[in-house]
C-alpha cells in the first residue's frame, strides 16, 4: 500500500493515544491465529537466513507471544549439506519448539533453507489453530523482492553470512523497519560505519545480537572504580575457536551449483567467483570476503558488553596481528603457502586504544586457535594456569581474571586478593539473562542496549583487526578520517571490490 494512503505501525507505536488505532493496520497475516495477545502488542517480523543459526534462533521468536514470524527468505529453496556443531542438534530444537518427536524423522543430514524455515513456522502457529492448519508465512529467495511486496513488517532478523549483513540492514531502513543483526554489523569497517550512520539518521530501532547483560562485568567495574587494580595497563581476551575449518588457498575445482540454491544472491556484494561448497553453508567465517574469522564469531560477545560497561567508545588508533603459517609440499620441496584469502587457524591481534573518558590509554590483546596469554605469577603462585578461554584485566598494581566472558571473576592472586570478597562474587549460572530484549524495546519505541548506534567502537575494532592480518604489518588508523595512515595498500582493505548494482 502506498504510504500516502495509510501509514506504518511503527510511526503509531510511540504515541499512546494511537495505540487504540494500531489494530487497523496490522496486515491480516498478522492478525492470524495471534492467540490472547492482541495484534498491536506484537512484533511483525521478517526472517532473513534460514541456515543452521537461523533456524537455531527461530525457536525463541515463534515461542515469543510478542512477535509474529510473518515471512523467511534464504537463497536456498531447501538441502541437507549444512555444517553444524552437531549430527541432530538443530533437528532436536526444532522437535522441542514443535513439540513433535517425529519431525525430520528418517530422514538424512542437516536441513536448512527457506522451505524448511516457512514449514517450521507454519507448524508452530498451526498448533494454536482449531482446523490444526496455518499458512500465514511468507516465502522468498531474494530479501529485496520481499522488501518490495511484504508490507506491515515492523523488523527484519538478519542471519545470513557477515559480508550481507550491510547490504541487507541499510535496505531494511530505507523501508523504515527496524533492523537486529547477528554479528558483525558488517565485515568491512566502512560498510559498518554507513549501516551505522543510517541507524542514527534513519531512527530505526536496532540490535546487535552479540550484546548481553553482563552483571559480571558490572562486578569487574566495581573493582577497577574502587582501585583495586590500580591503572588499566592491558585486556586479554582469548577463545580456543575457530571451530571450523580454516582455508589457506581457493578451493578446487569449481563445483557445479547445487539446483534451486542462488550463488549470485549468495555472493550478494562479493564480486563473481566459481562456485564451490566450502565457502558455504556454515563455513564461510574463514573466508576475507565472506566472514570476519574467530574475533568477529566470538570477540562480539565478549568485547561489546565490556566496551559498553567500562565505558570504551574511542576506536583505536592502531592494530598489529600474527597468524599461523602454512606449508605444502610441491615437488618433494616444502614451501610456505601465502595465504591471502582465508583467515588462519590461529592468531594474535594487538590493539591499541587512545585515552577513553574515564580510562587511560591501554592495549587490547585477542587470542584464538588455542594461543592464549602465559600464566602470569599471581596465578602461578596459586599452582594455577589459565583457563582455555578467558579474560584477563591487567592494572598498575592487580589483575582480574575471569572466563571469556568475565564469568566468576576474581582478583590475582584469587588466595590473598580474594580474601574477604567471596560474598561479592558472581555465580554465572544463576544469573537469568534477557536474550529477546529487543523485542520489548521496539515495541517500545525505543532504542536497545544492543543498538548500532553503540557499536561503533567494536566494530571499526573488528575489522581493524582483520586488516592487521591481512596487510600482515601494524596498521595505524585515523578514526575520525577513516583511513589507514601509514599504508595505501592496507588502506584499500577498509572497503571492497562491489559487485555490480551491490554498491554500499
Amino acid at each position: 500500500m502506498p504510504r500516502s494512503e495509510k501509514l506504518n505501525r511503527r510511526e503509531f507505536i510511540s504515541s499512546a493515544a494511537t495505540i487504540a488505532a494500531s489494530i487497523s493496520i496490522v496486515p491480516s497475516h498478522v492478525i492470524a491465529g495471534t492467540g490472547h495477545v492482541p495484534p498491536s502488542d506484537q512484533l511483525a517480523v521478517a526472517n532473513i537466513g534460514c541456515g543452521t543459526q537461523g533456524l537455531r534462533e527461530m525457536g525463541e521468536m515463534l515461542k515469543n507471544p510478542k512477535v509474529r514470524v510473518v515471512a523467511v527468505c534464504d537463497v536456498n529453496k531447501s538441502s541437507t549439506d549444512y555444517i553444524d556443531w552437531s549430527p541432530n542438534g538443530i533437528r532436536d530444537d526444532i522437535r522441542e519448539t514443535l513439540g513433535d518427536p517425529s519431525w525430520w524423522e528418517g530422514k538424512p543430514g542437516i536441513p536448512g533453507g527457506r522451505e524448511i524455515g516457512q514449514a517450521y513456522v507454519e507448524q508452530y502457529y498451526a498448533k494454536n489453530k482449531p482446523s490444526g492448519k496455518y499458512r500465514g508465512c511468507a516465502s522468498y529467495e531474494d530479501f529485496r523482492e520481499l522488501f518490495a511486496k511484504e508490507k506491515g513488517i515492523d523488523a527484519v532478523k538478519i542471519m545470513t553470512p557477515d559480508h550481507t549483513h550491510a547490504s541487507i540492514a541499510l535496505a531494511a531502513m530505507d523501508k523504515k523497519m527496524h533492523v537486529v543483526t547477528h554479528k558483525p554489523i558488517s565485515n568491512r569497517l566502512l560498510e559498518g560505519r554507513k549501516v551505522i550512520e543510517k541507524a542514527q539518521s534513519s531512527g530505526a530501532i536496532t540490535h546487535l545480537l552479540a550484546w548481553s547483560d553482563r552483571p559480571e562485568y558490572r562486578q569487574i567495574k566495581a573493582w577497577m572504580d574502587a582501585g583495586l587494580i590500580g591503572e588499566l595497563k592491558e585486556i586479554h581476551n582469548w577463545s580456543y575457536r575457530p571451530v571450523w575449518q580454516q582455508w589457506t588457498k581457493r578451493p578446487e575445482p569449481p563445483m557445479p551449483v547445487p539446483n534451486d540454491f542462488n550463488w549470485e544472491l549468495w555472493l550478494g556484494p562479493v564480486p563473481d567467483m566459481p562456485y564451490h561448497k566450502n565457502y558455504t553453508h556454515n563455513v564461510f567465517r574463514g573466508w576475507y570476503e565472506f566472514g570476519g574469522g574467530s574475533v568477529a564469531d566470538m570477540g562480539h560477545y565478549s568485547l561489546f558488553p565490556l566496551f559498553e560497561t567500562l565505558g570504551i567508545s574511542k576506536s583505536p588508533t592502531s592494530a598489529r596481528a600474527f597468524g599461523t603459517t602454512t606449508r605444502e609440499e610441491v615437488n618433494q620441496v616444502y614451501q610456505w603457502v601465502k595465504n591471502d584469502v582465508a583467515f588462519p587457524a590461529s592468531c594474535t591481534i594487538k590493539w591499541k586504544f587512545p585515552a577513553q573518558e574515564k580510562l587511560p590509554a591501554f592495549d587490547l590483546f585477542w587470542y584464538d586457535g588455542g594461543m592464549k596469554p602465559f600464566a602470569p605469577e599471581e596465578l602461578e603462585m596459586d599452582g594455577k594456569d589459565t583457563p582455555e578461554e578467558g579474560l584477563m584485566i591487567v592494572g598498575a598494581k592487580g589483575k582480574i581474571l575471569g572466563g571469556f566472558r568475565g564469568e566468576n571473576p576474581v582478583l590475582l592472586p584469587e588466595s590473598t586478593a580474594m580474601t574477604g570478597r567471596d560474598t561479592e562474587r558472581i555465580n554465572s549460572r544463576e544469573v537469568e539473562r534477557m536474550t529477546d530484549s529487543w523485542v520489548e524495546a521496539m515495541l517500545a519505541g525505543e532504542q536497545t542496549p544492543g543498538s548500532f548506534i553503540r557499536a561503533q567502537c567494536i566494530t571499526d575494532t573488528i575489522n581493524l583487526g582483520a586488516i592487521a592480518l591481512r596487510s600482515g604489518k601494524k596498521v595505524d588508523f585515523d578514526a575520525n578520517l577513516l583511513k589507514i595512515t601509514n599504508d595505501e595498500s592496507a588502506n584499500q582493505l577498509l572497503t571492497r571490490t562491489y559487485r555490480k548494482g551491490w554498491e554500499v
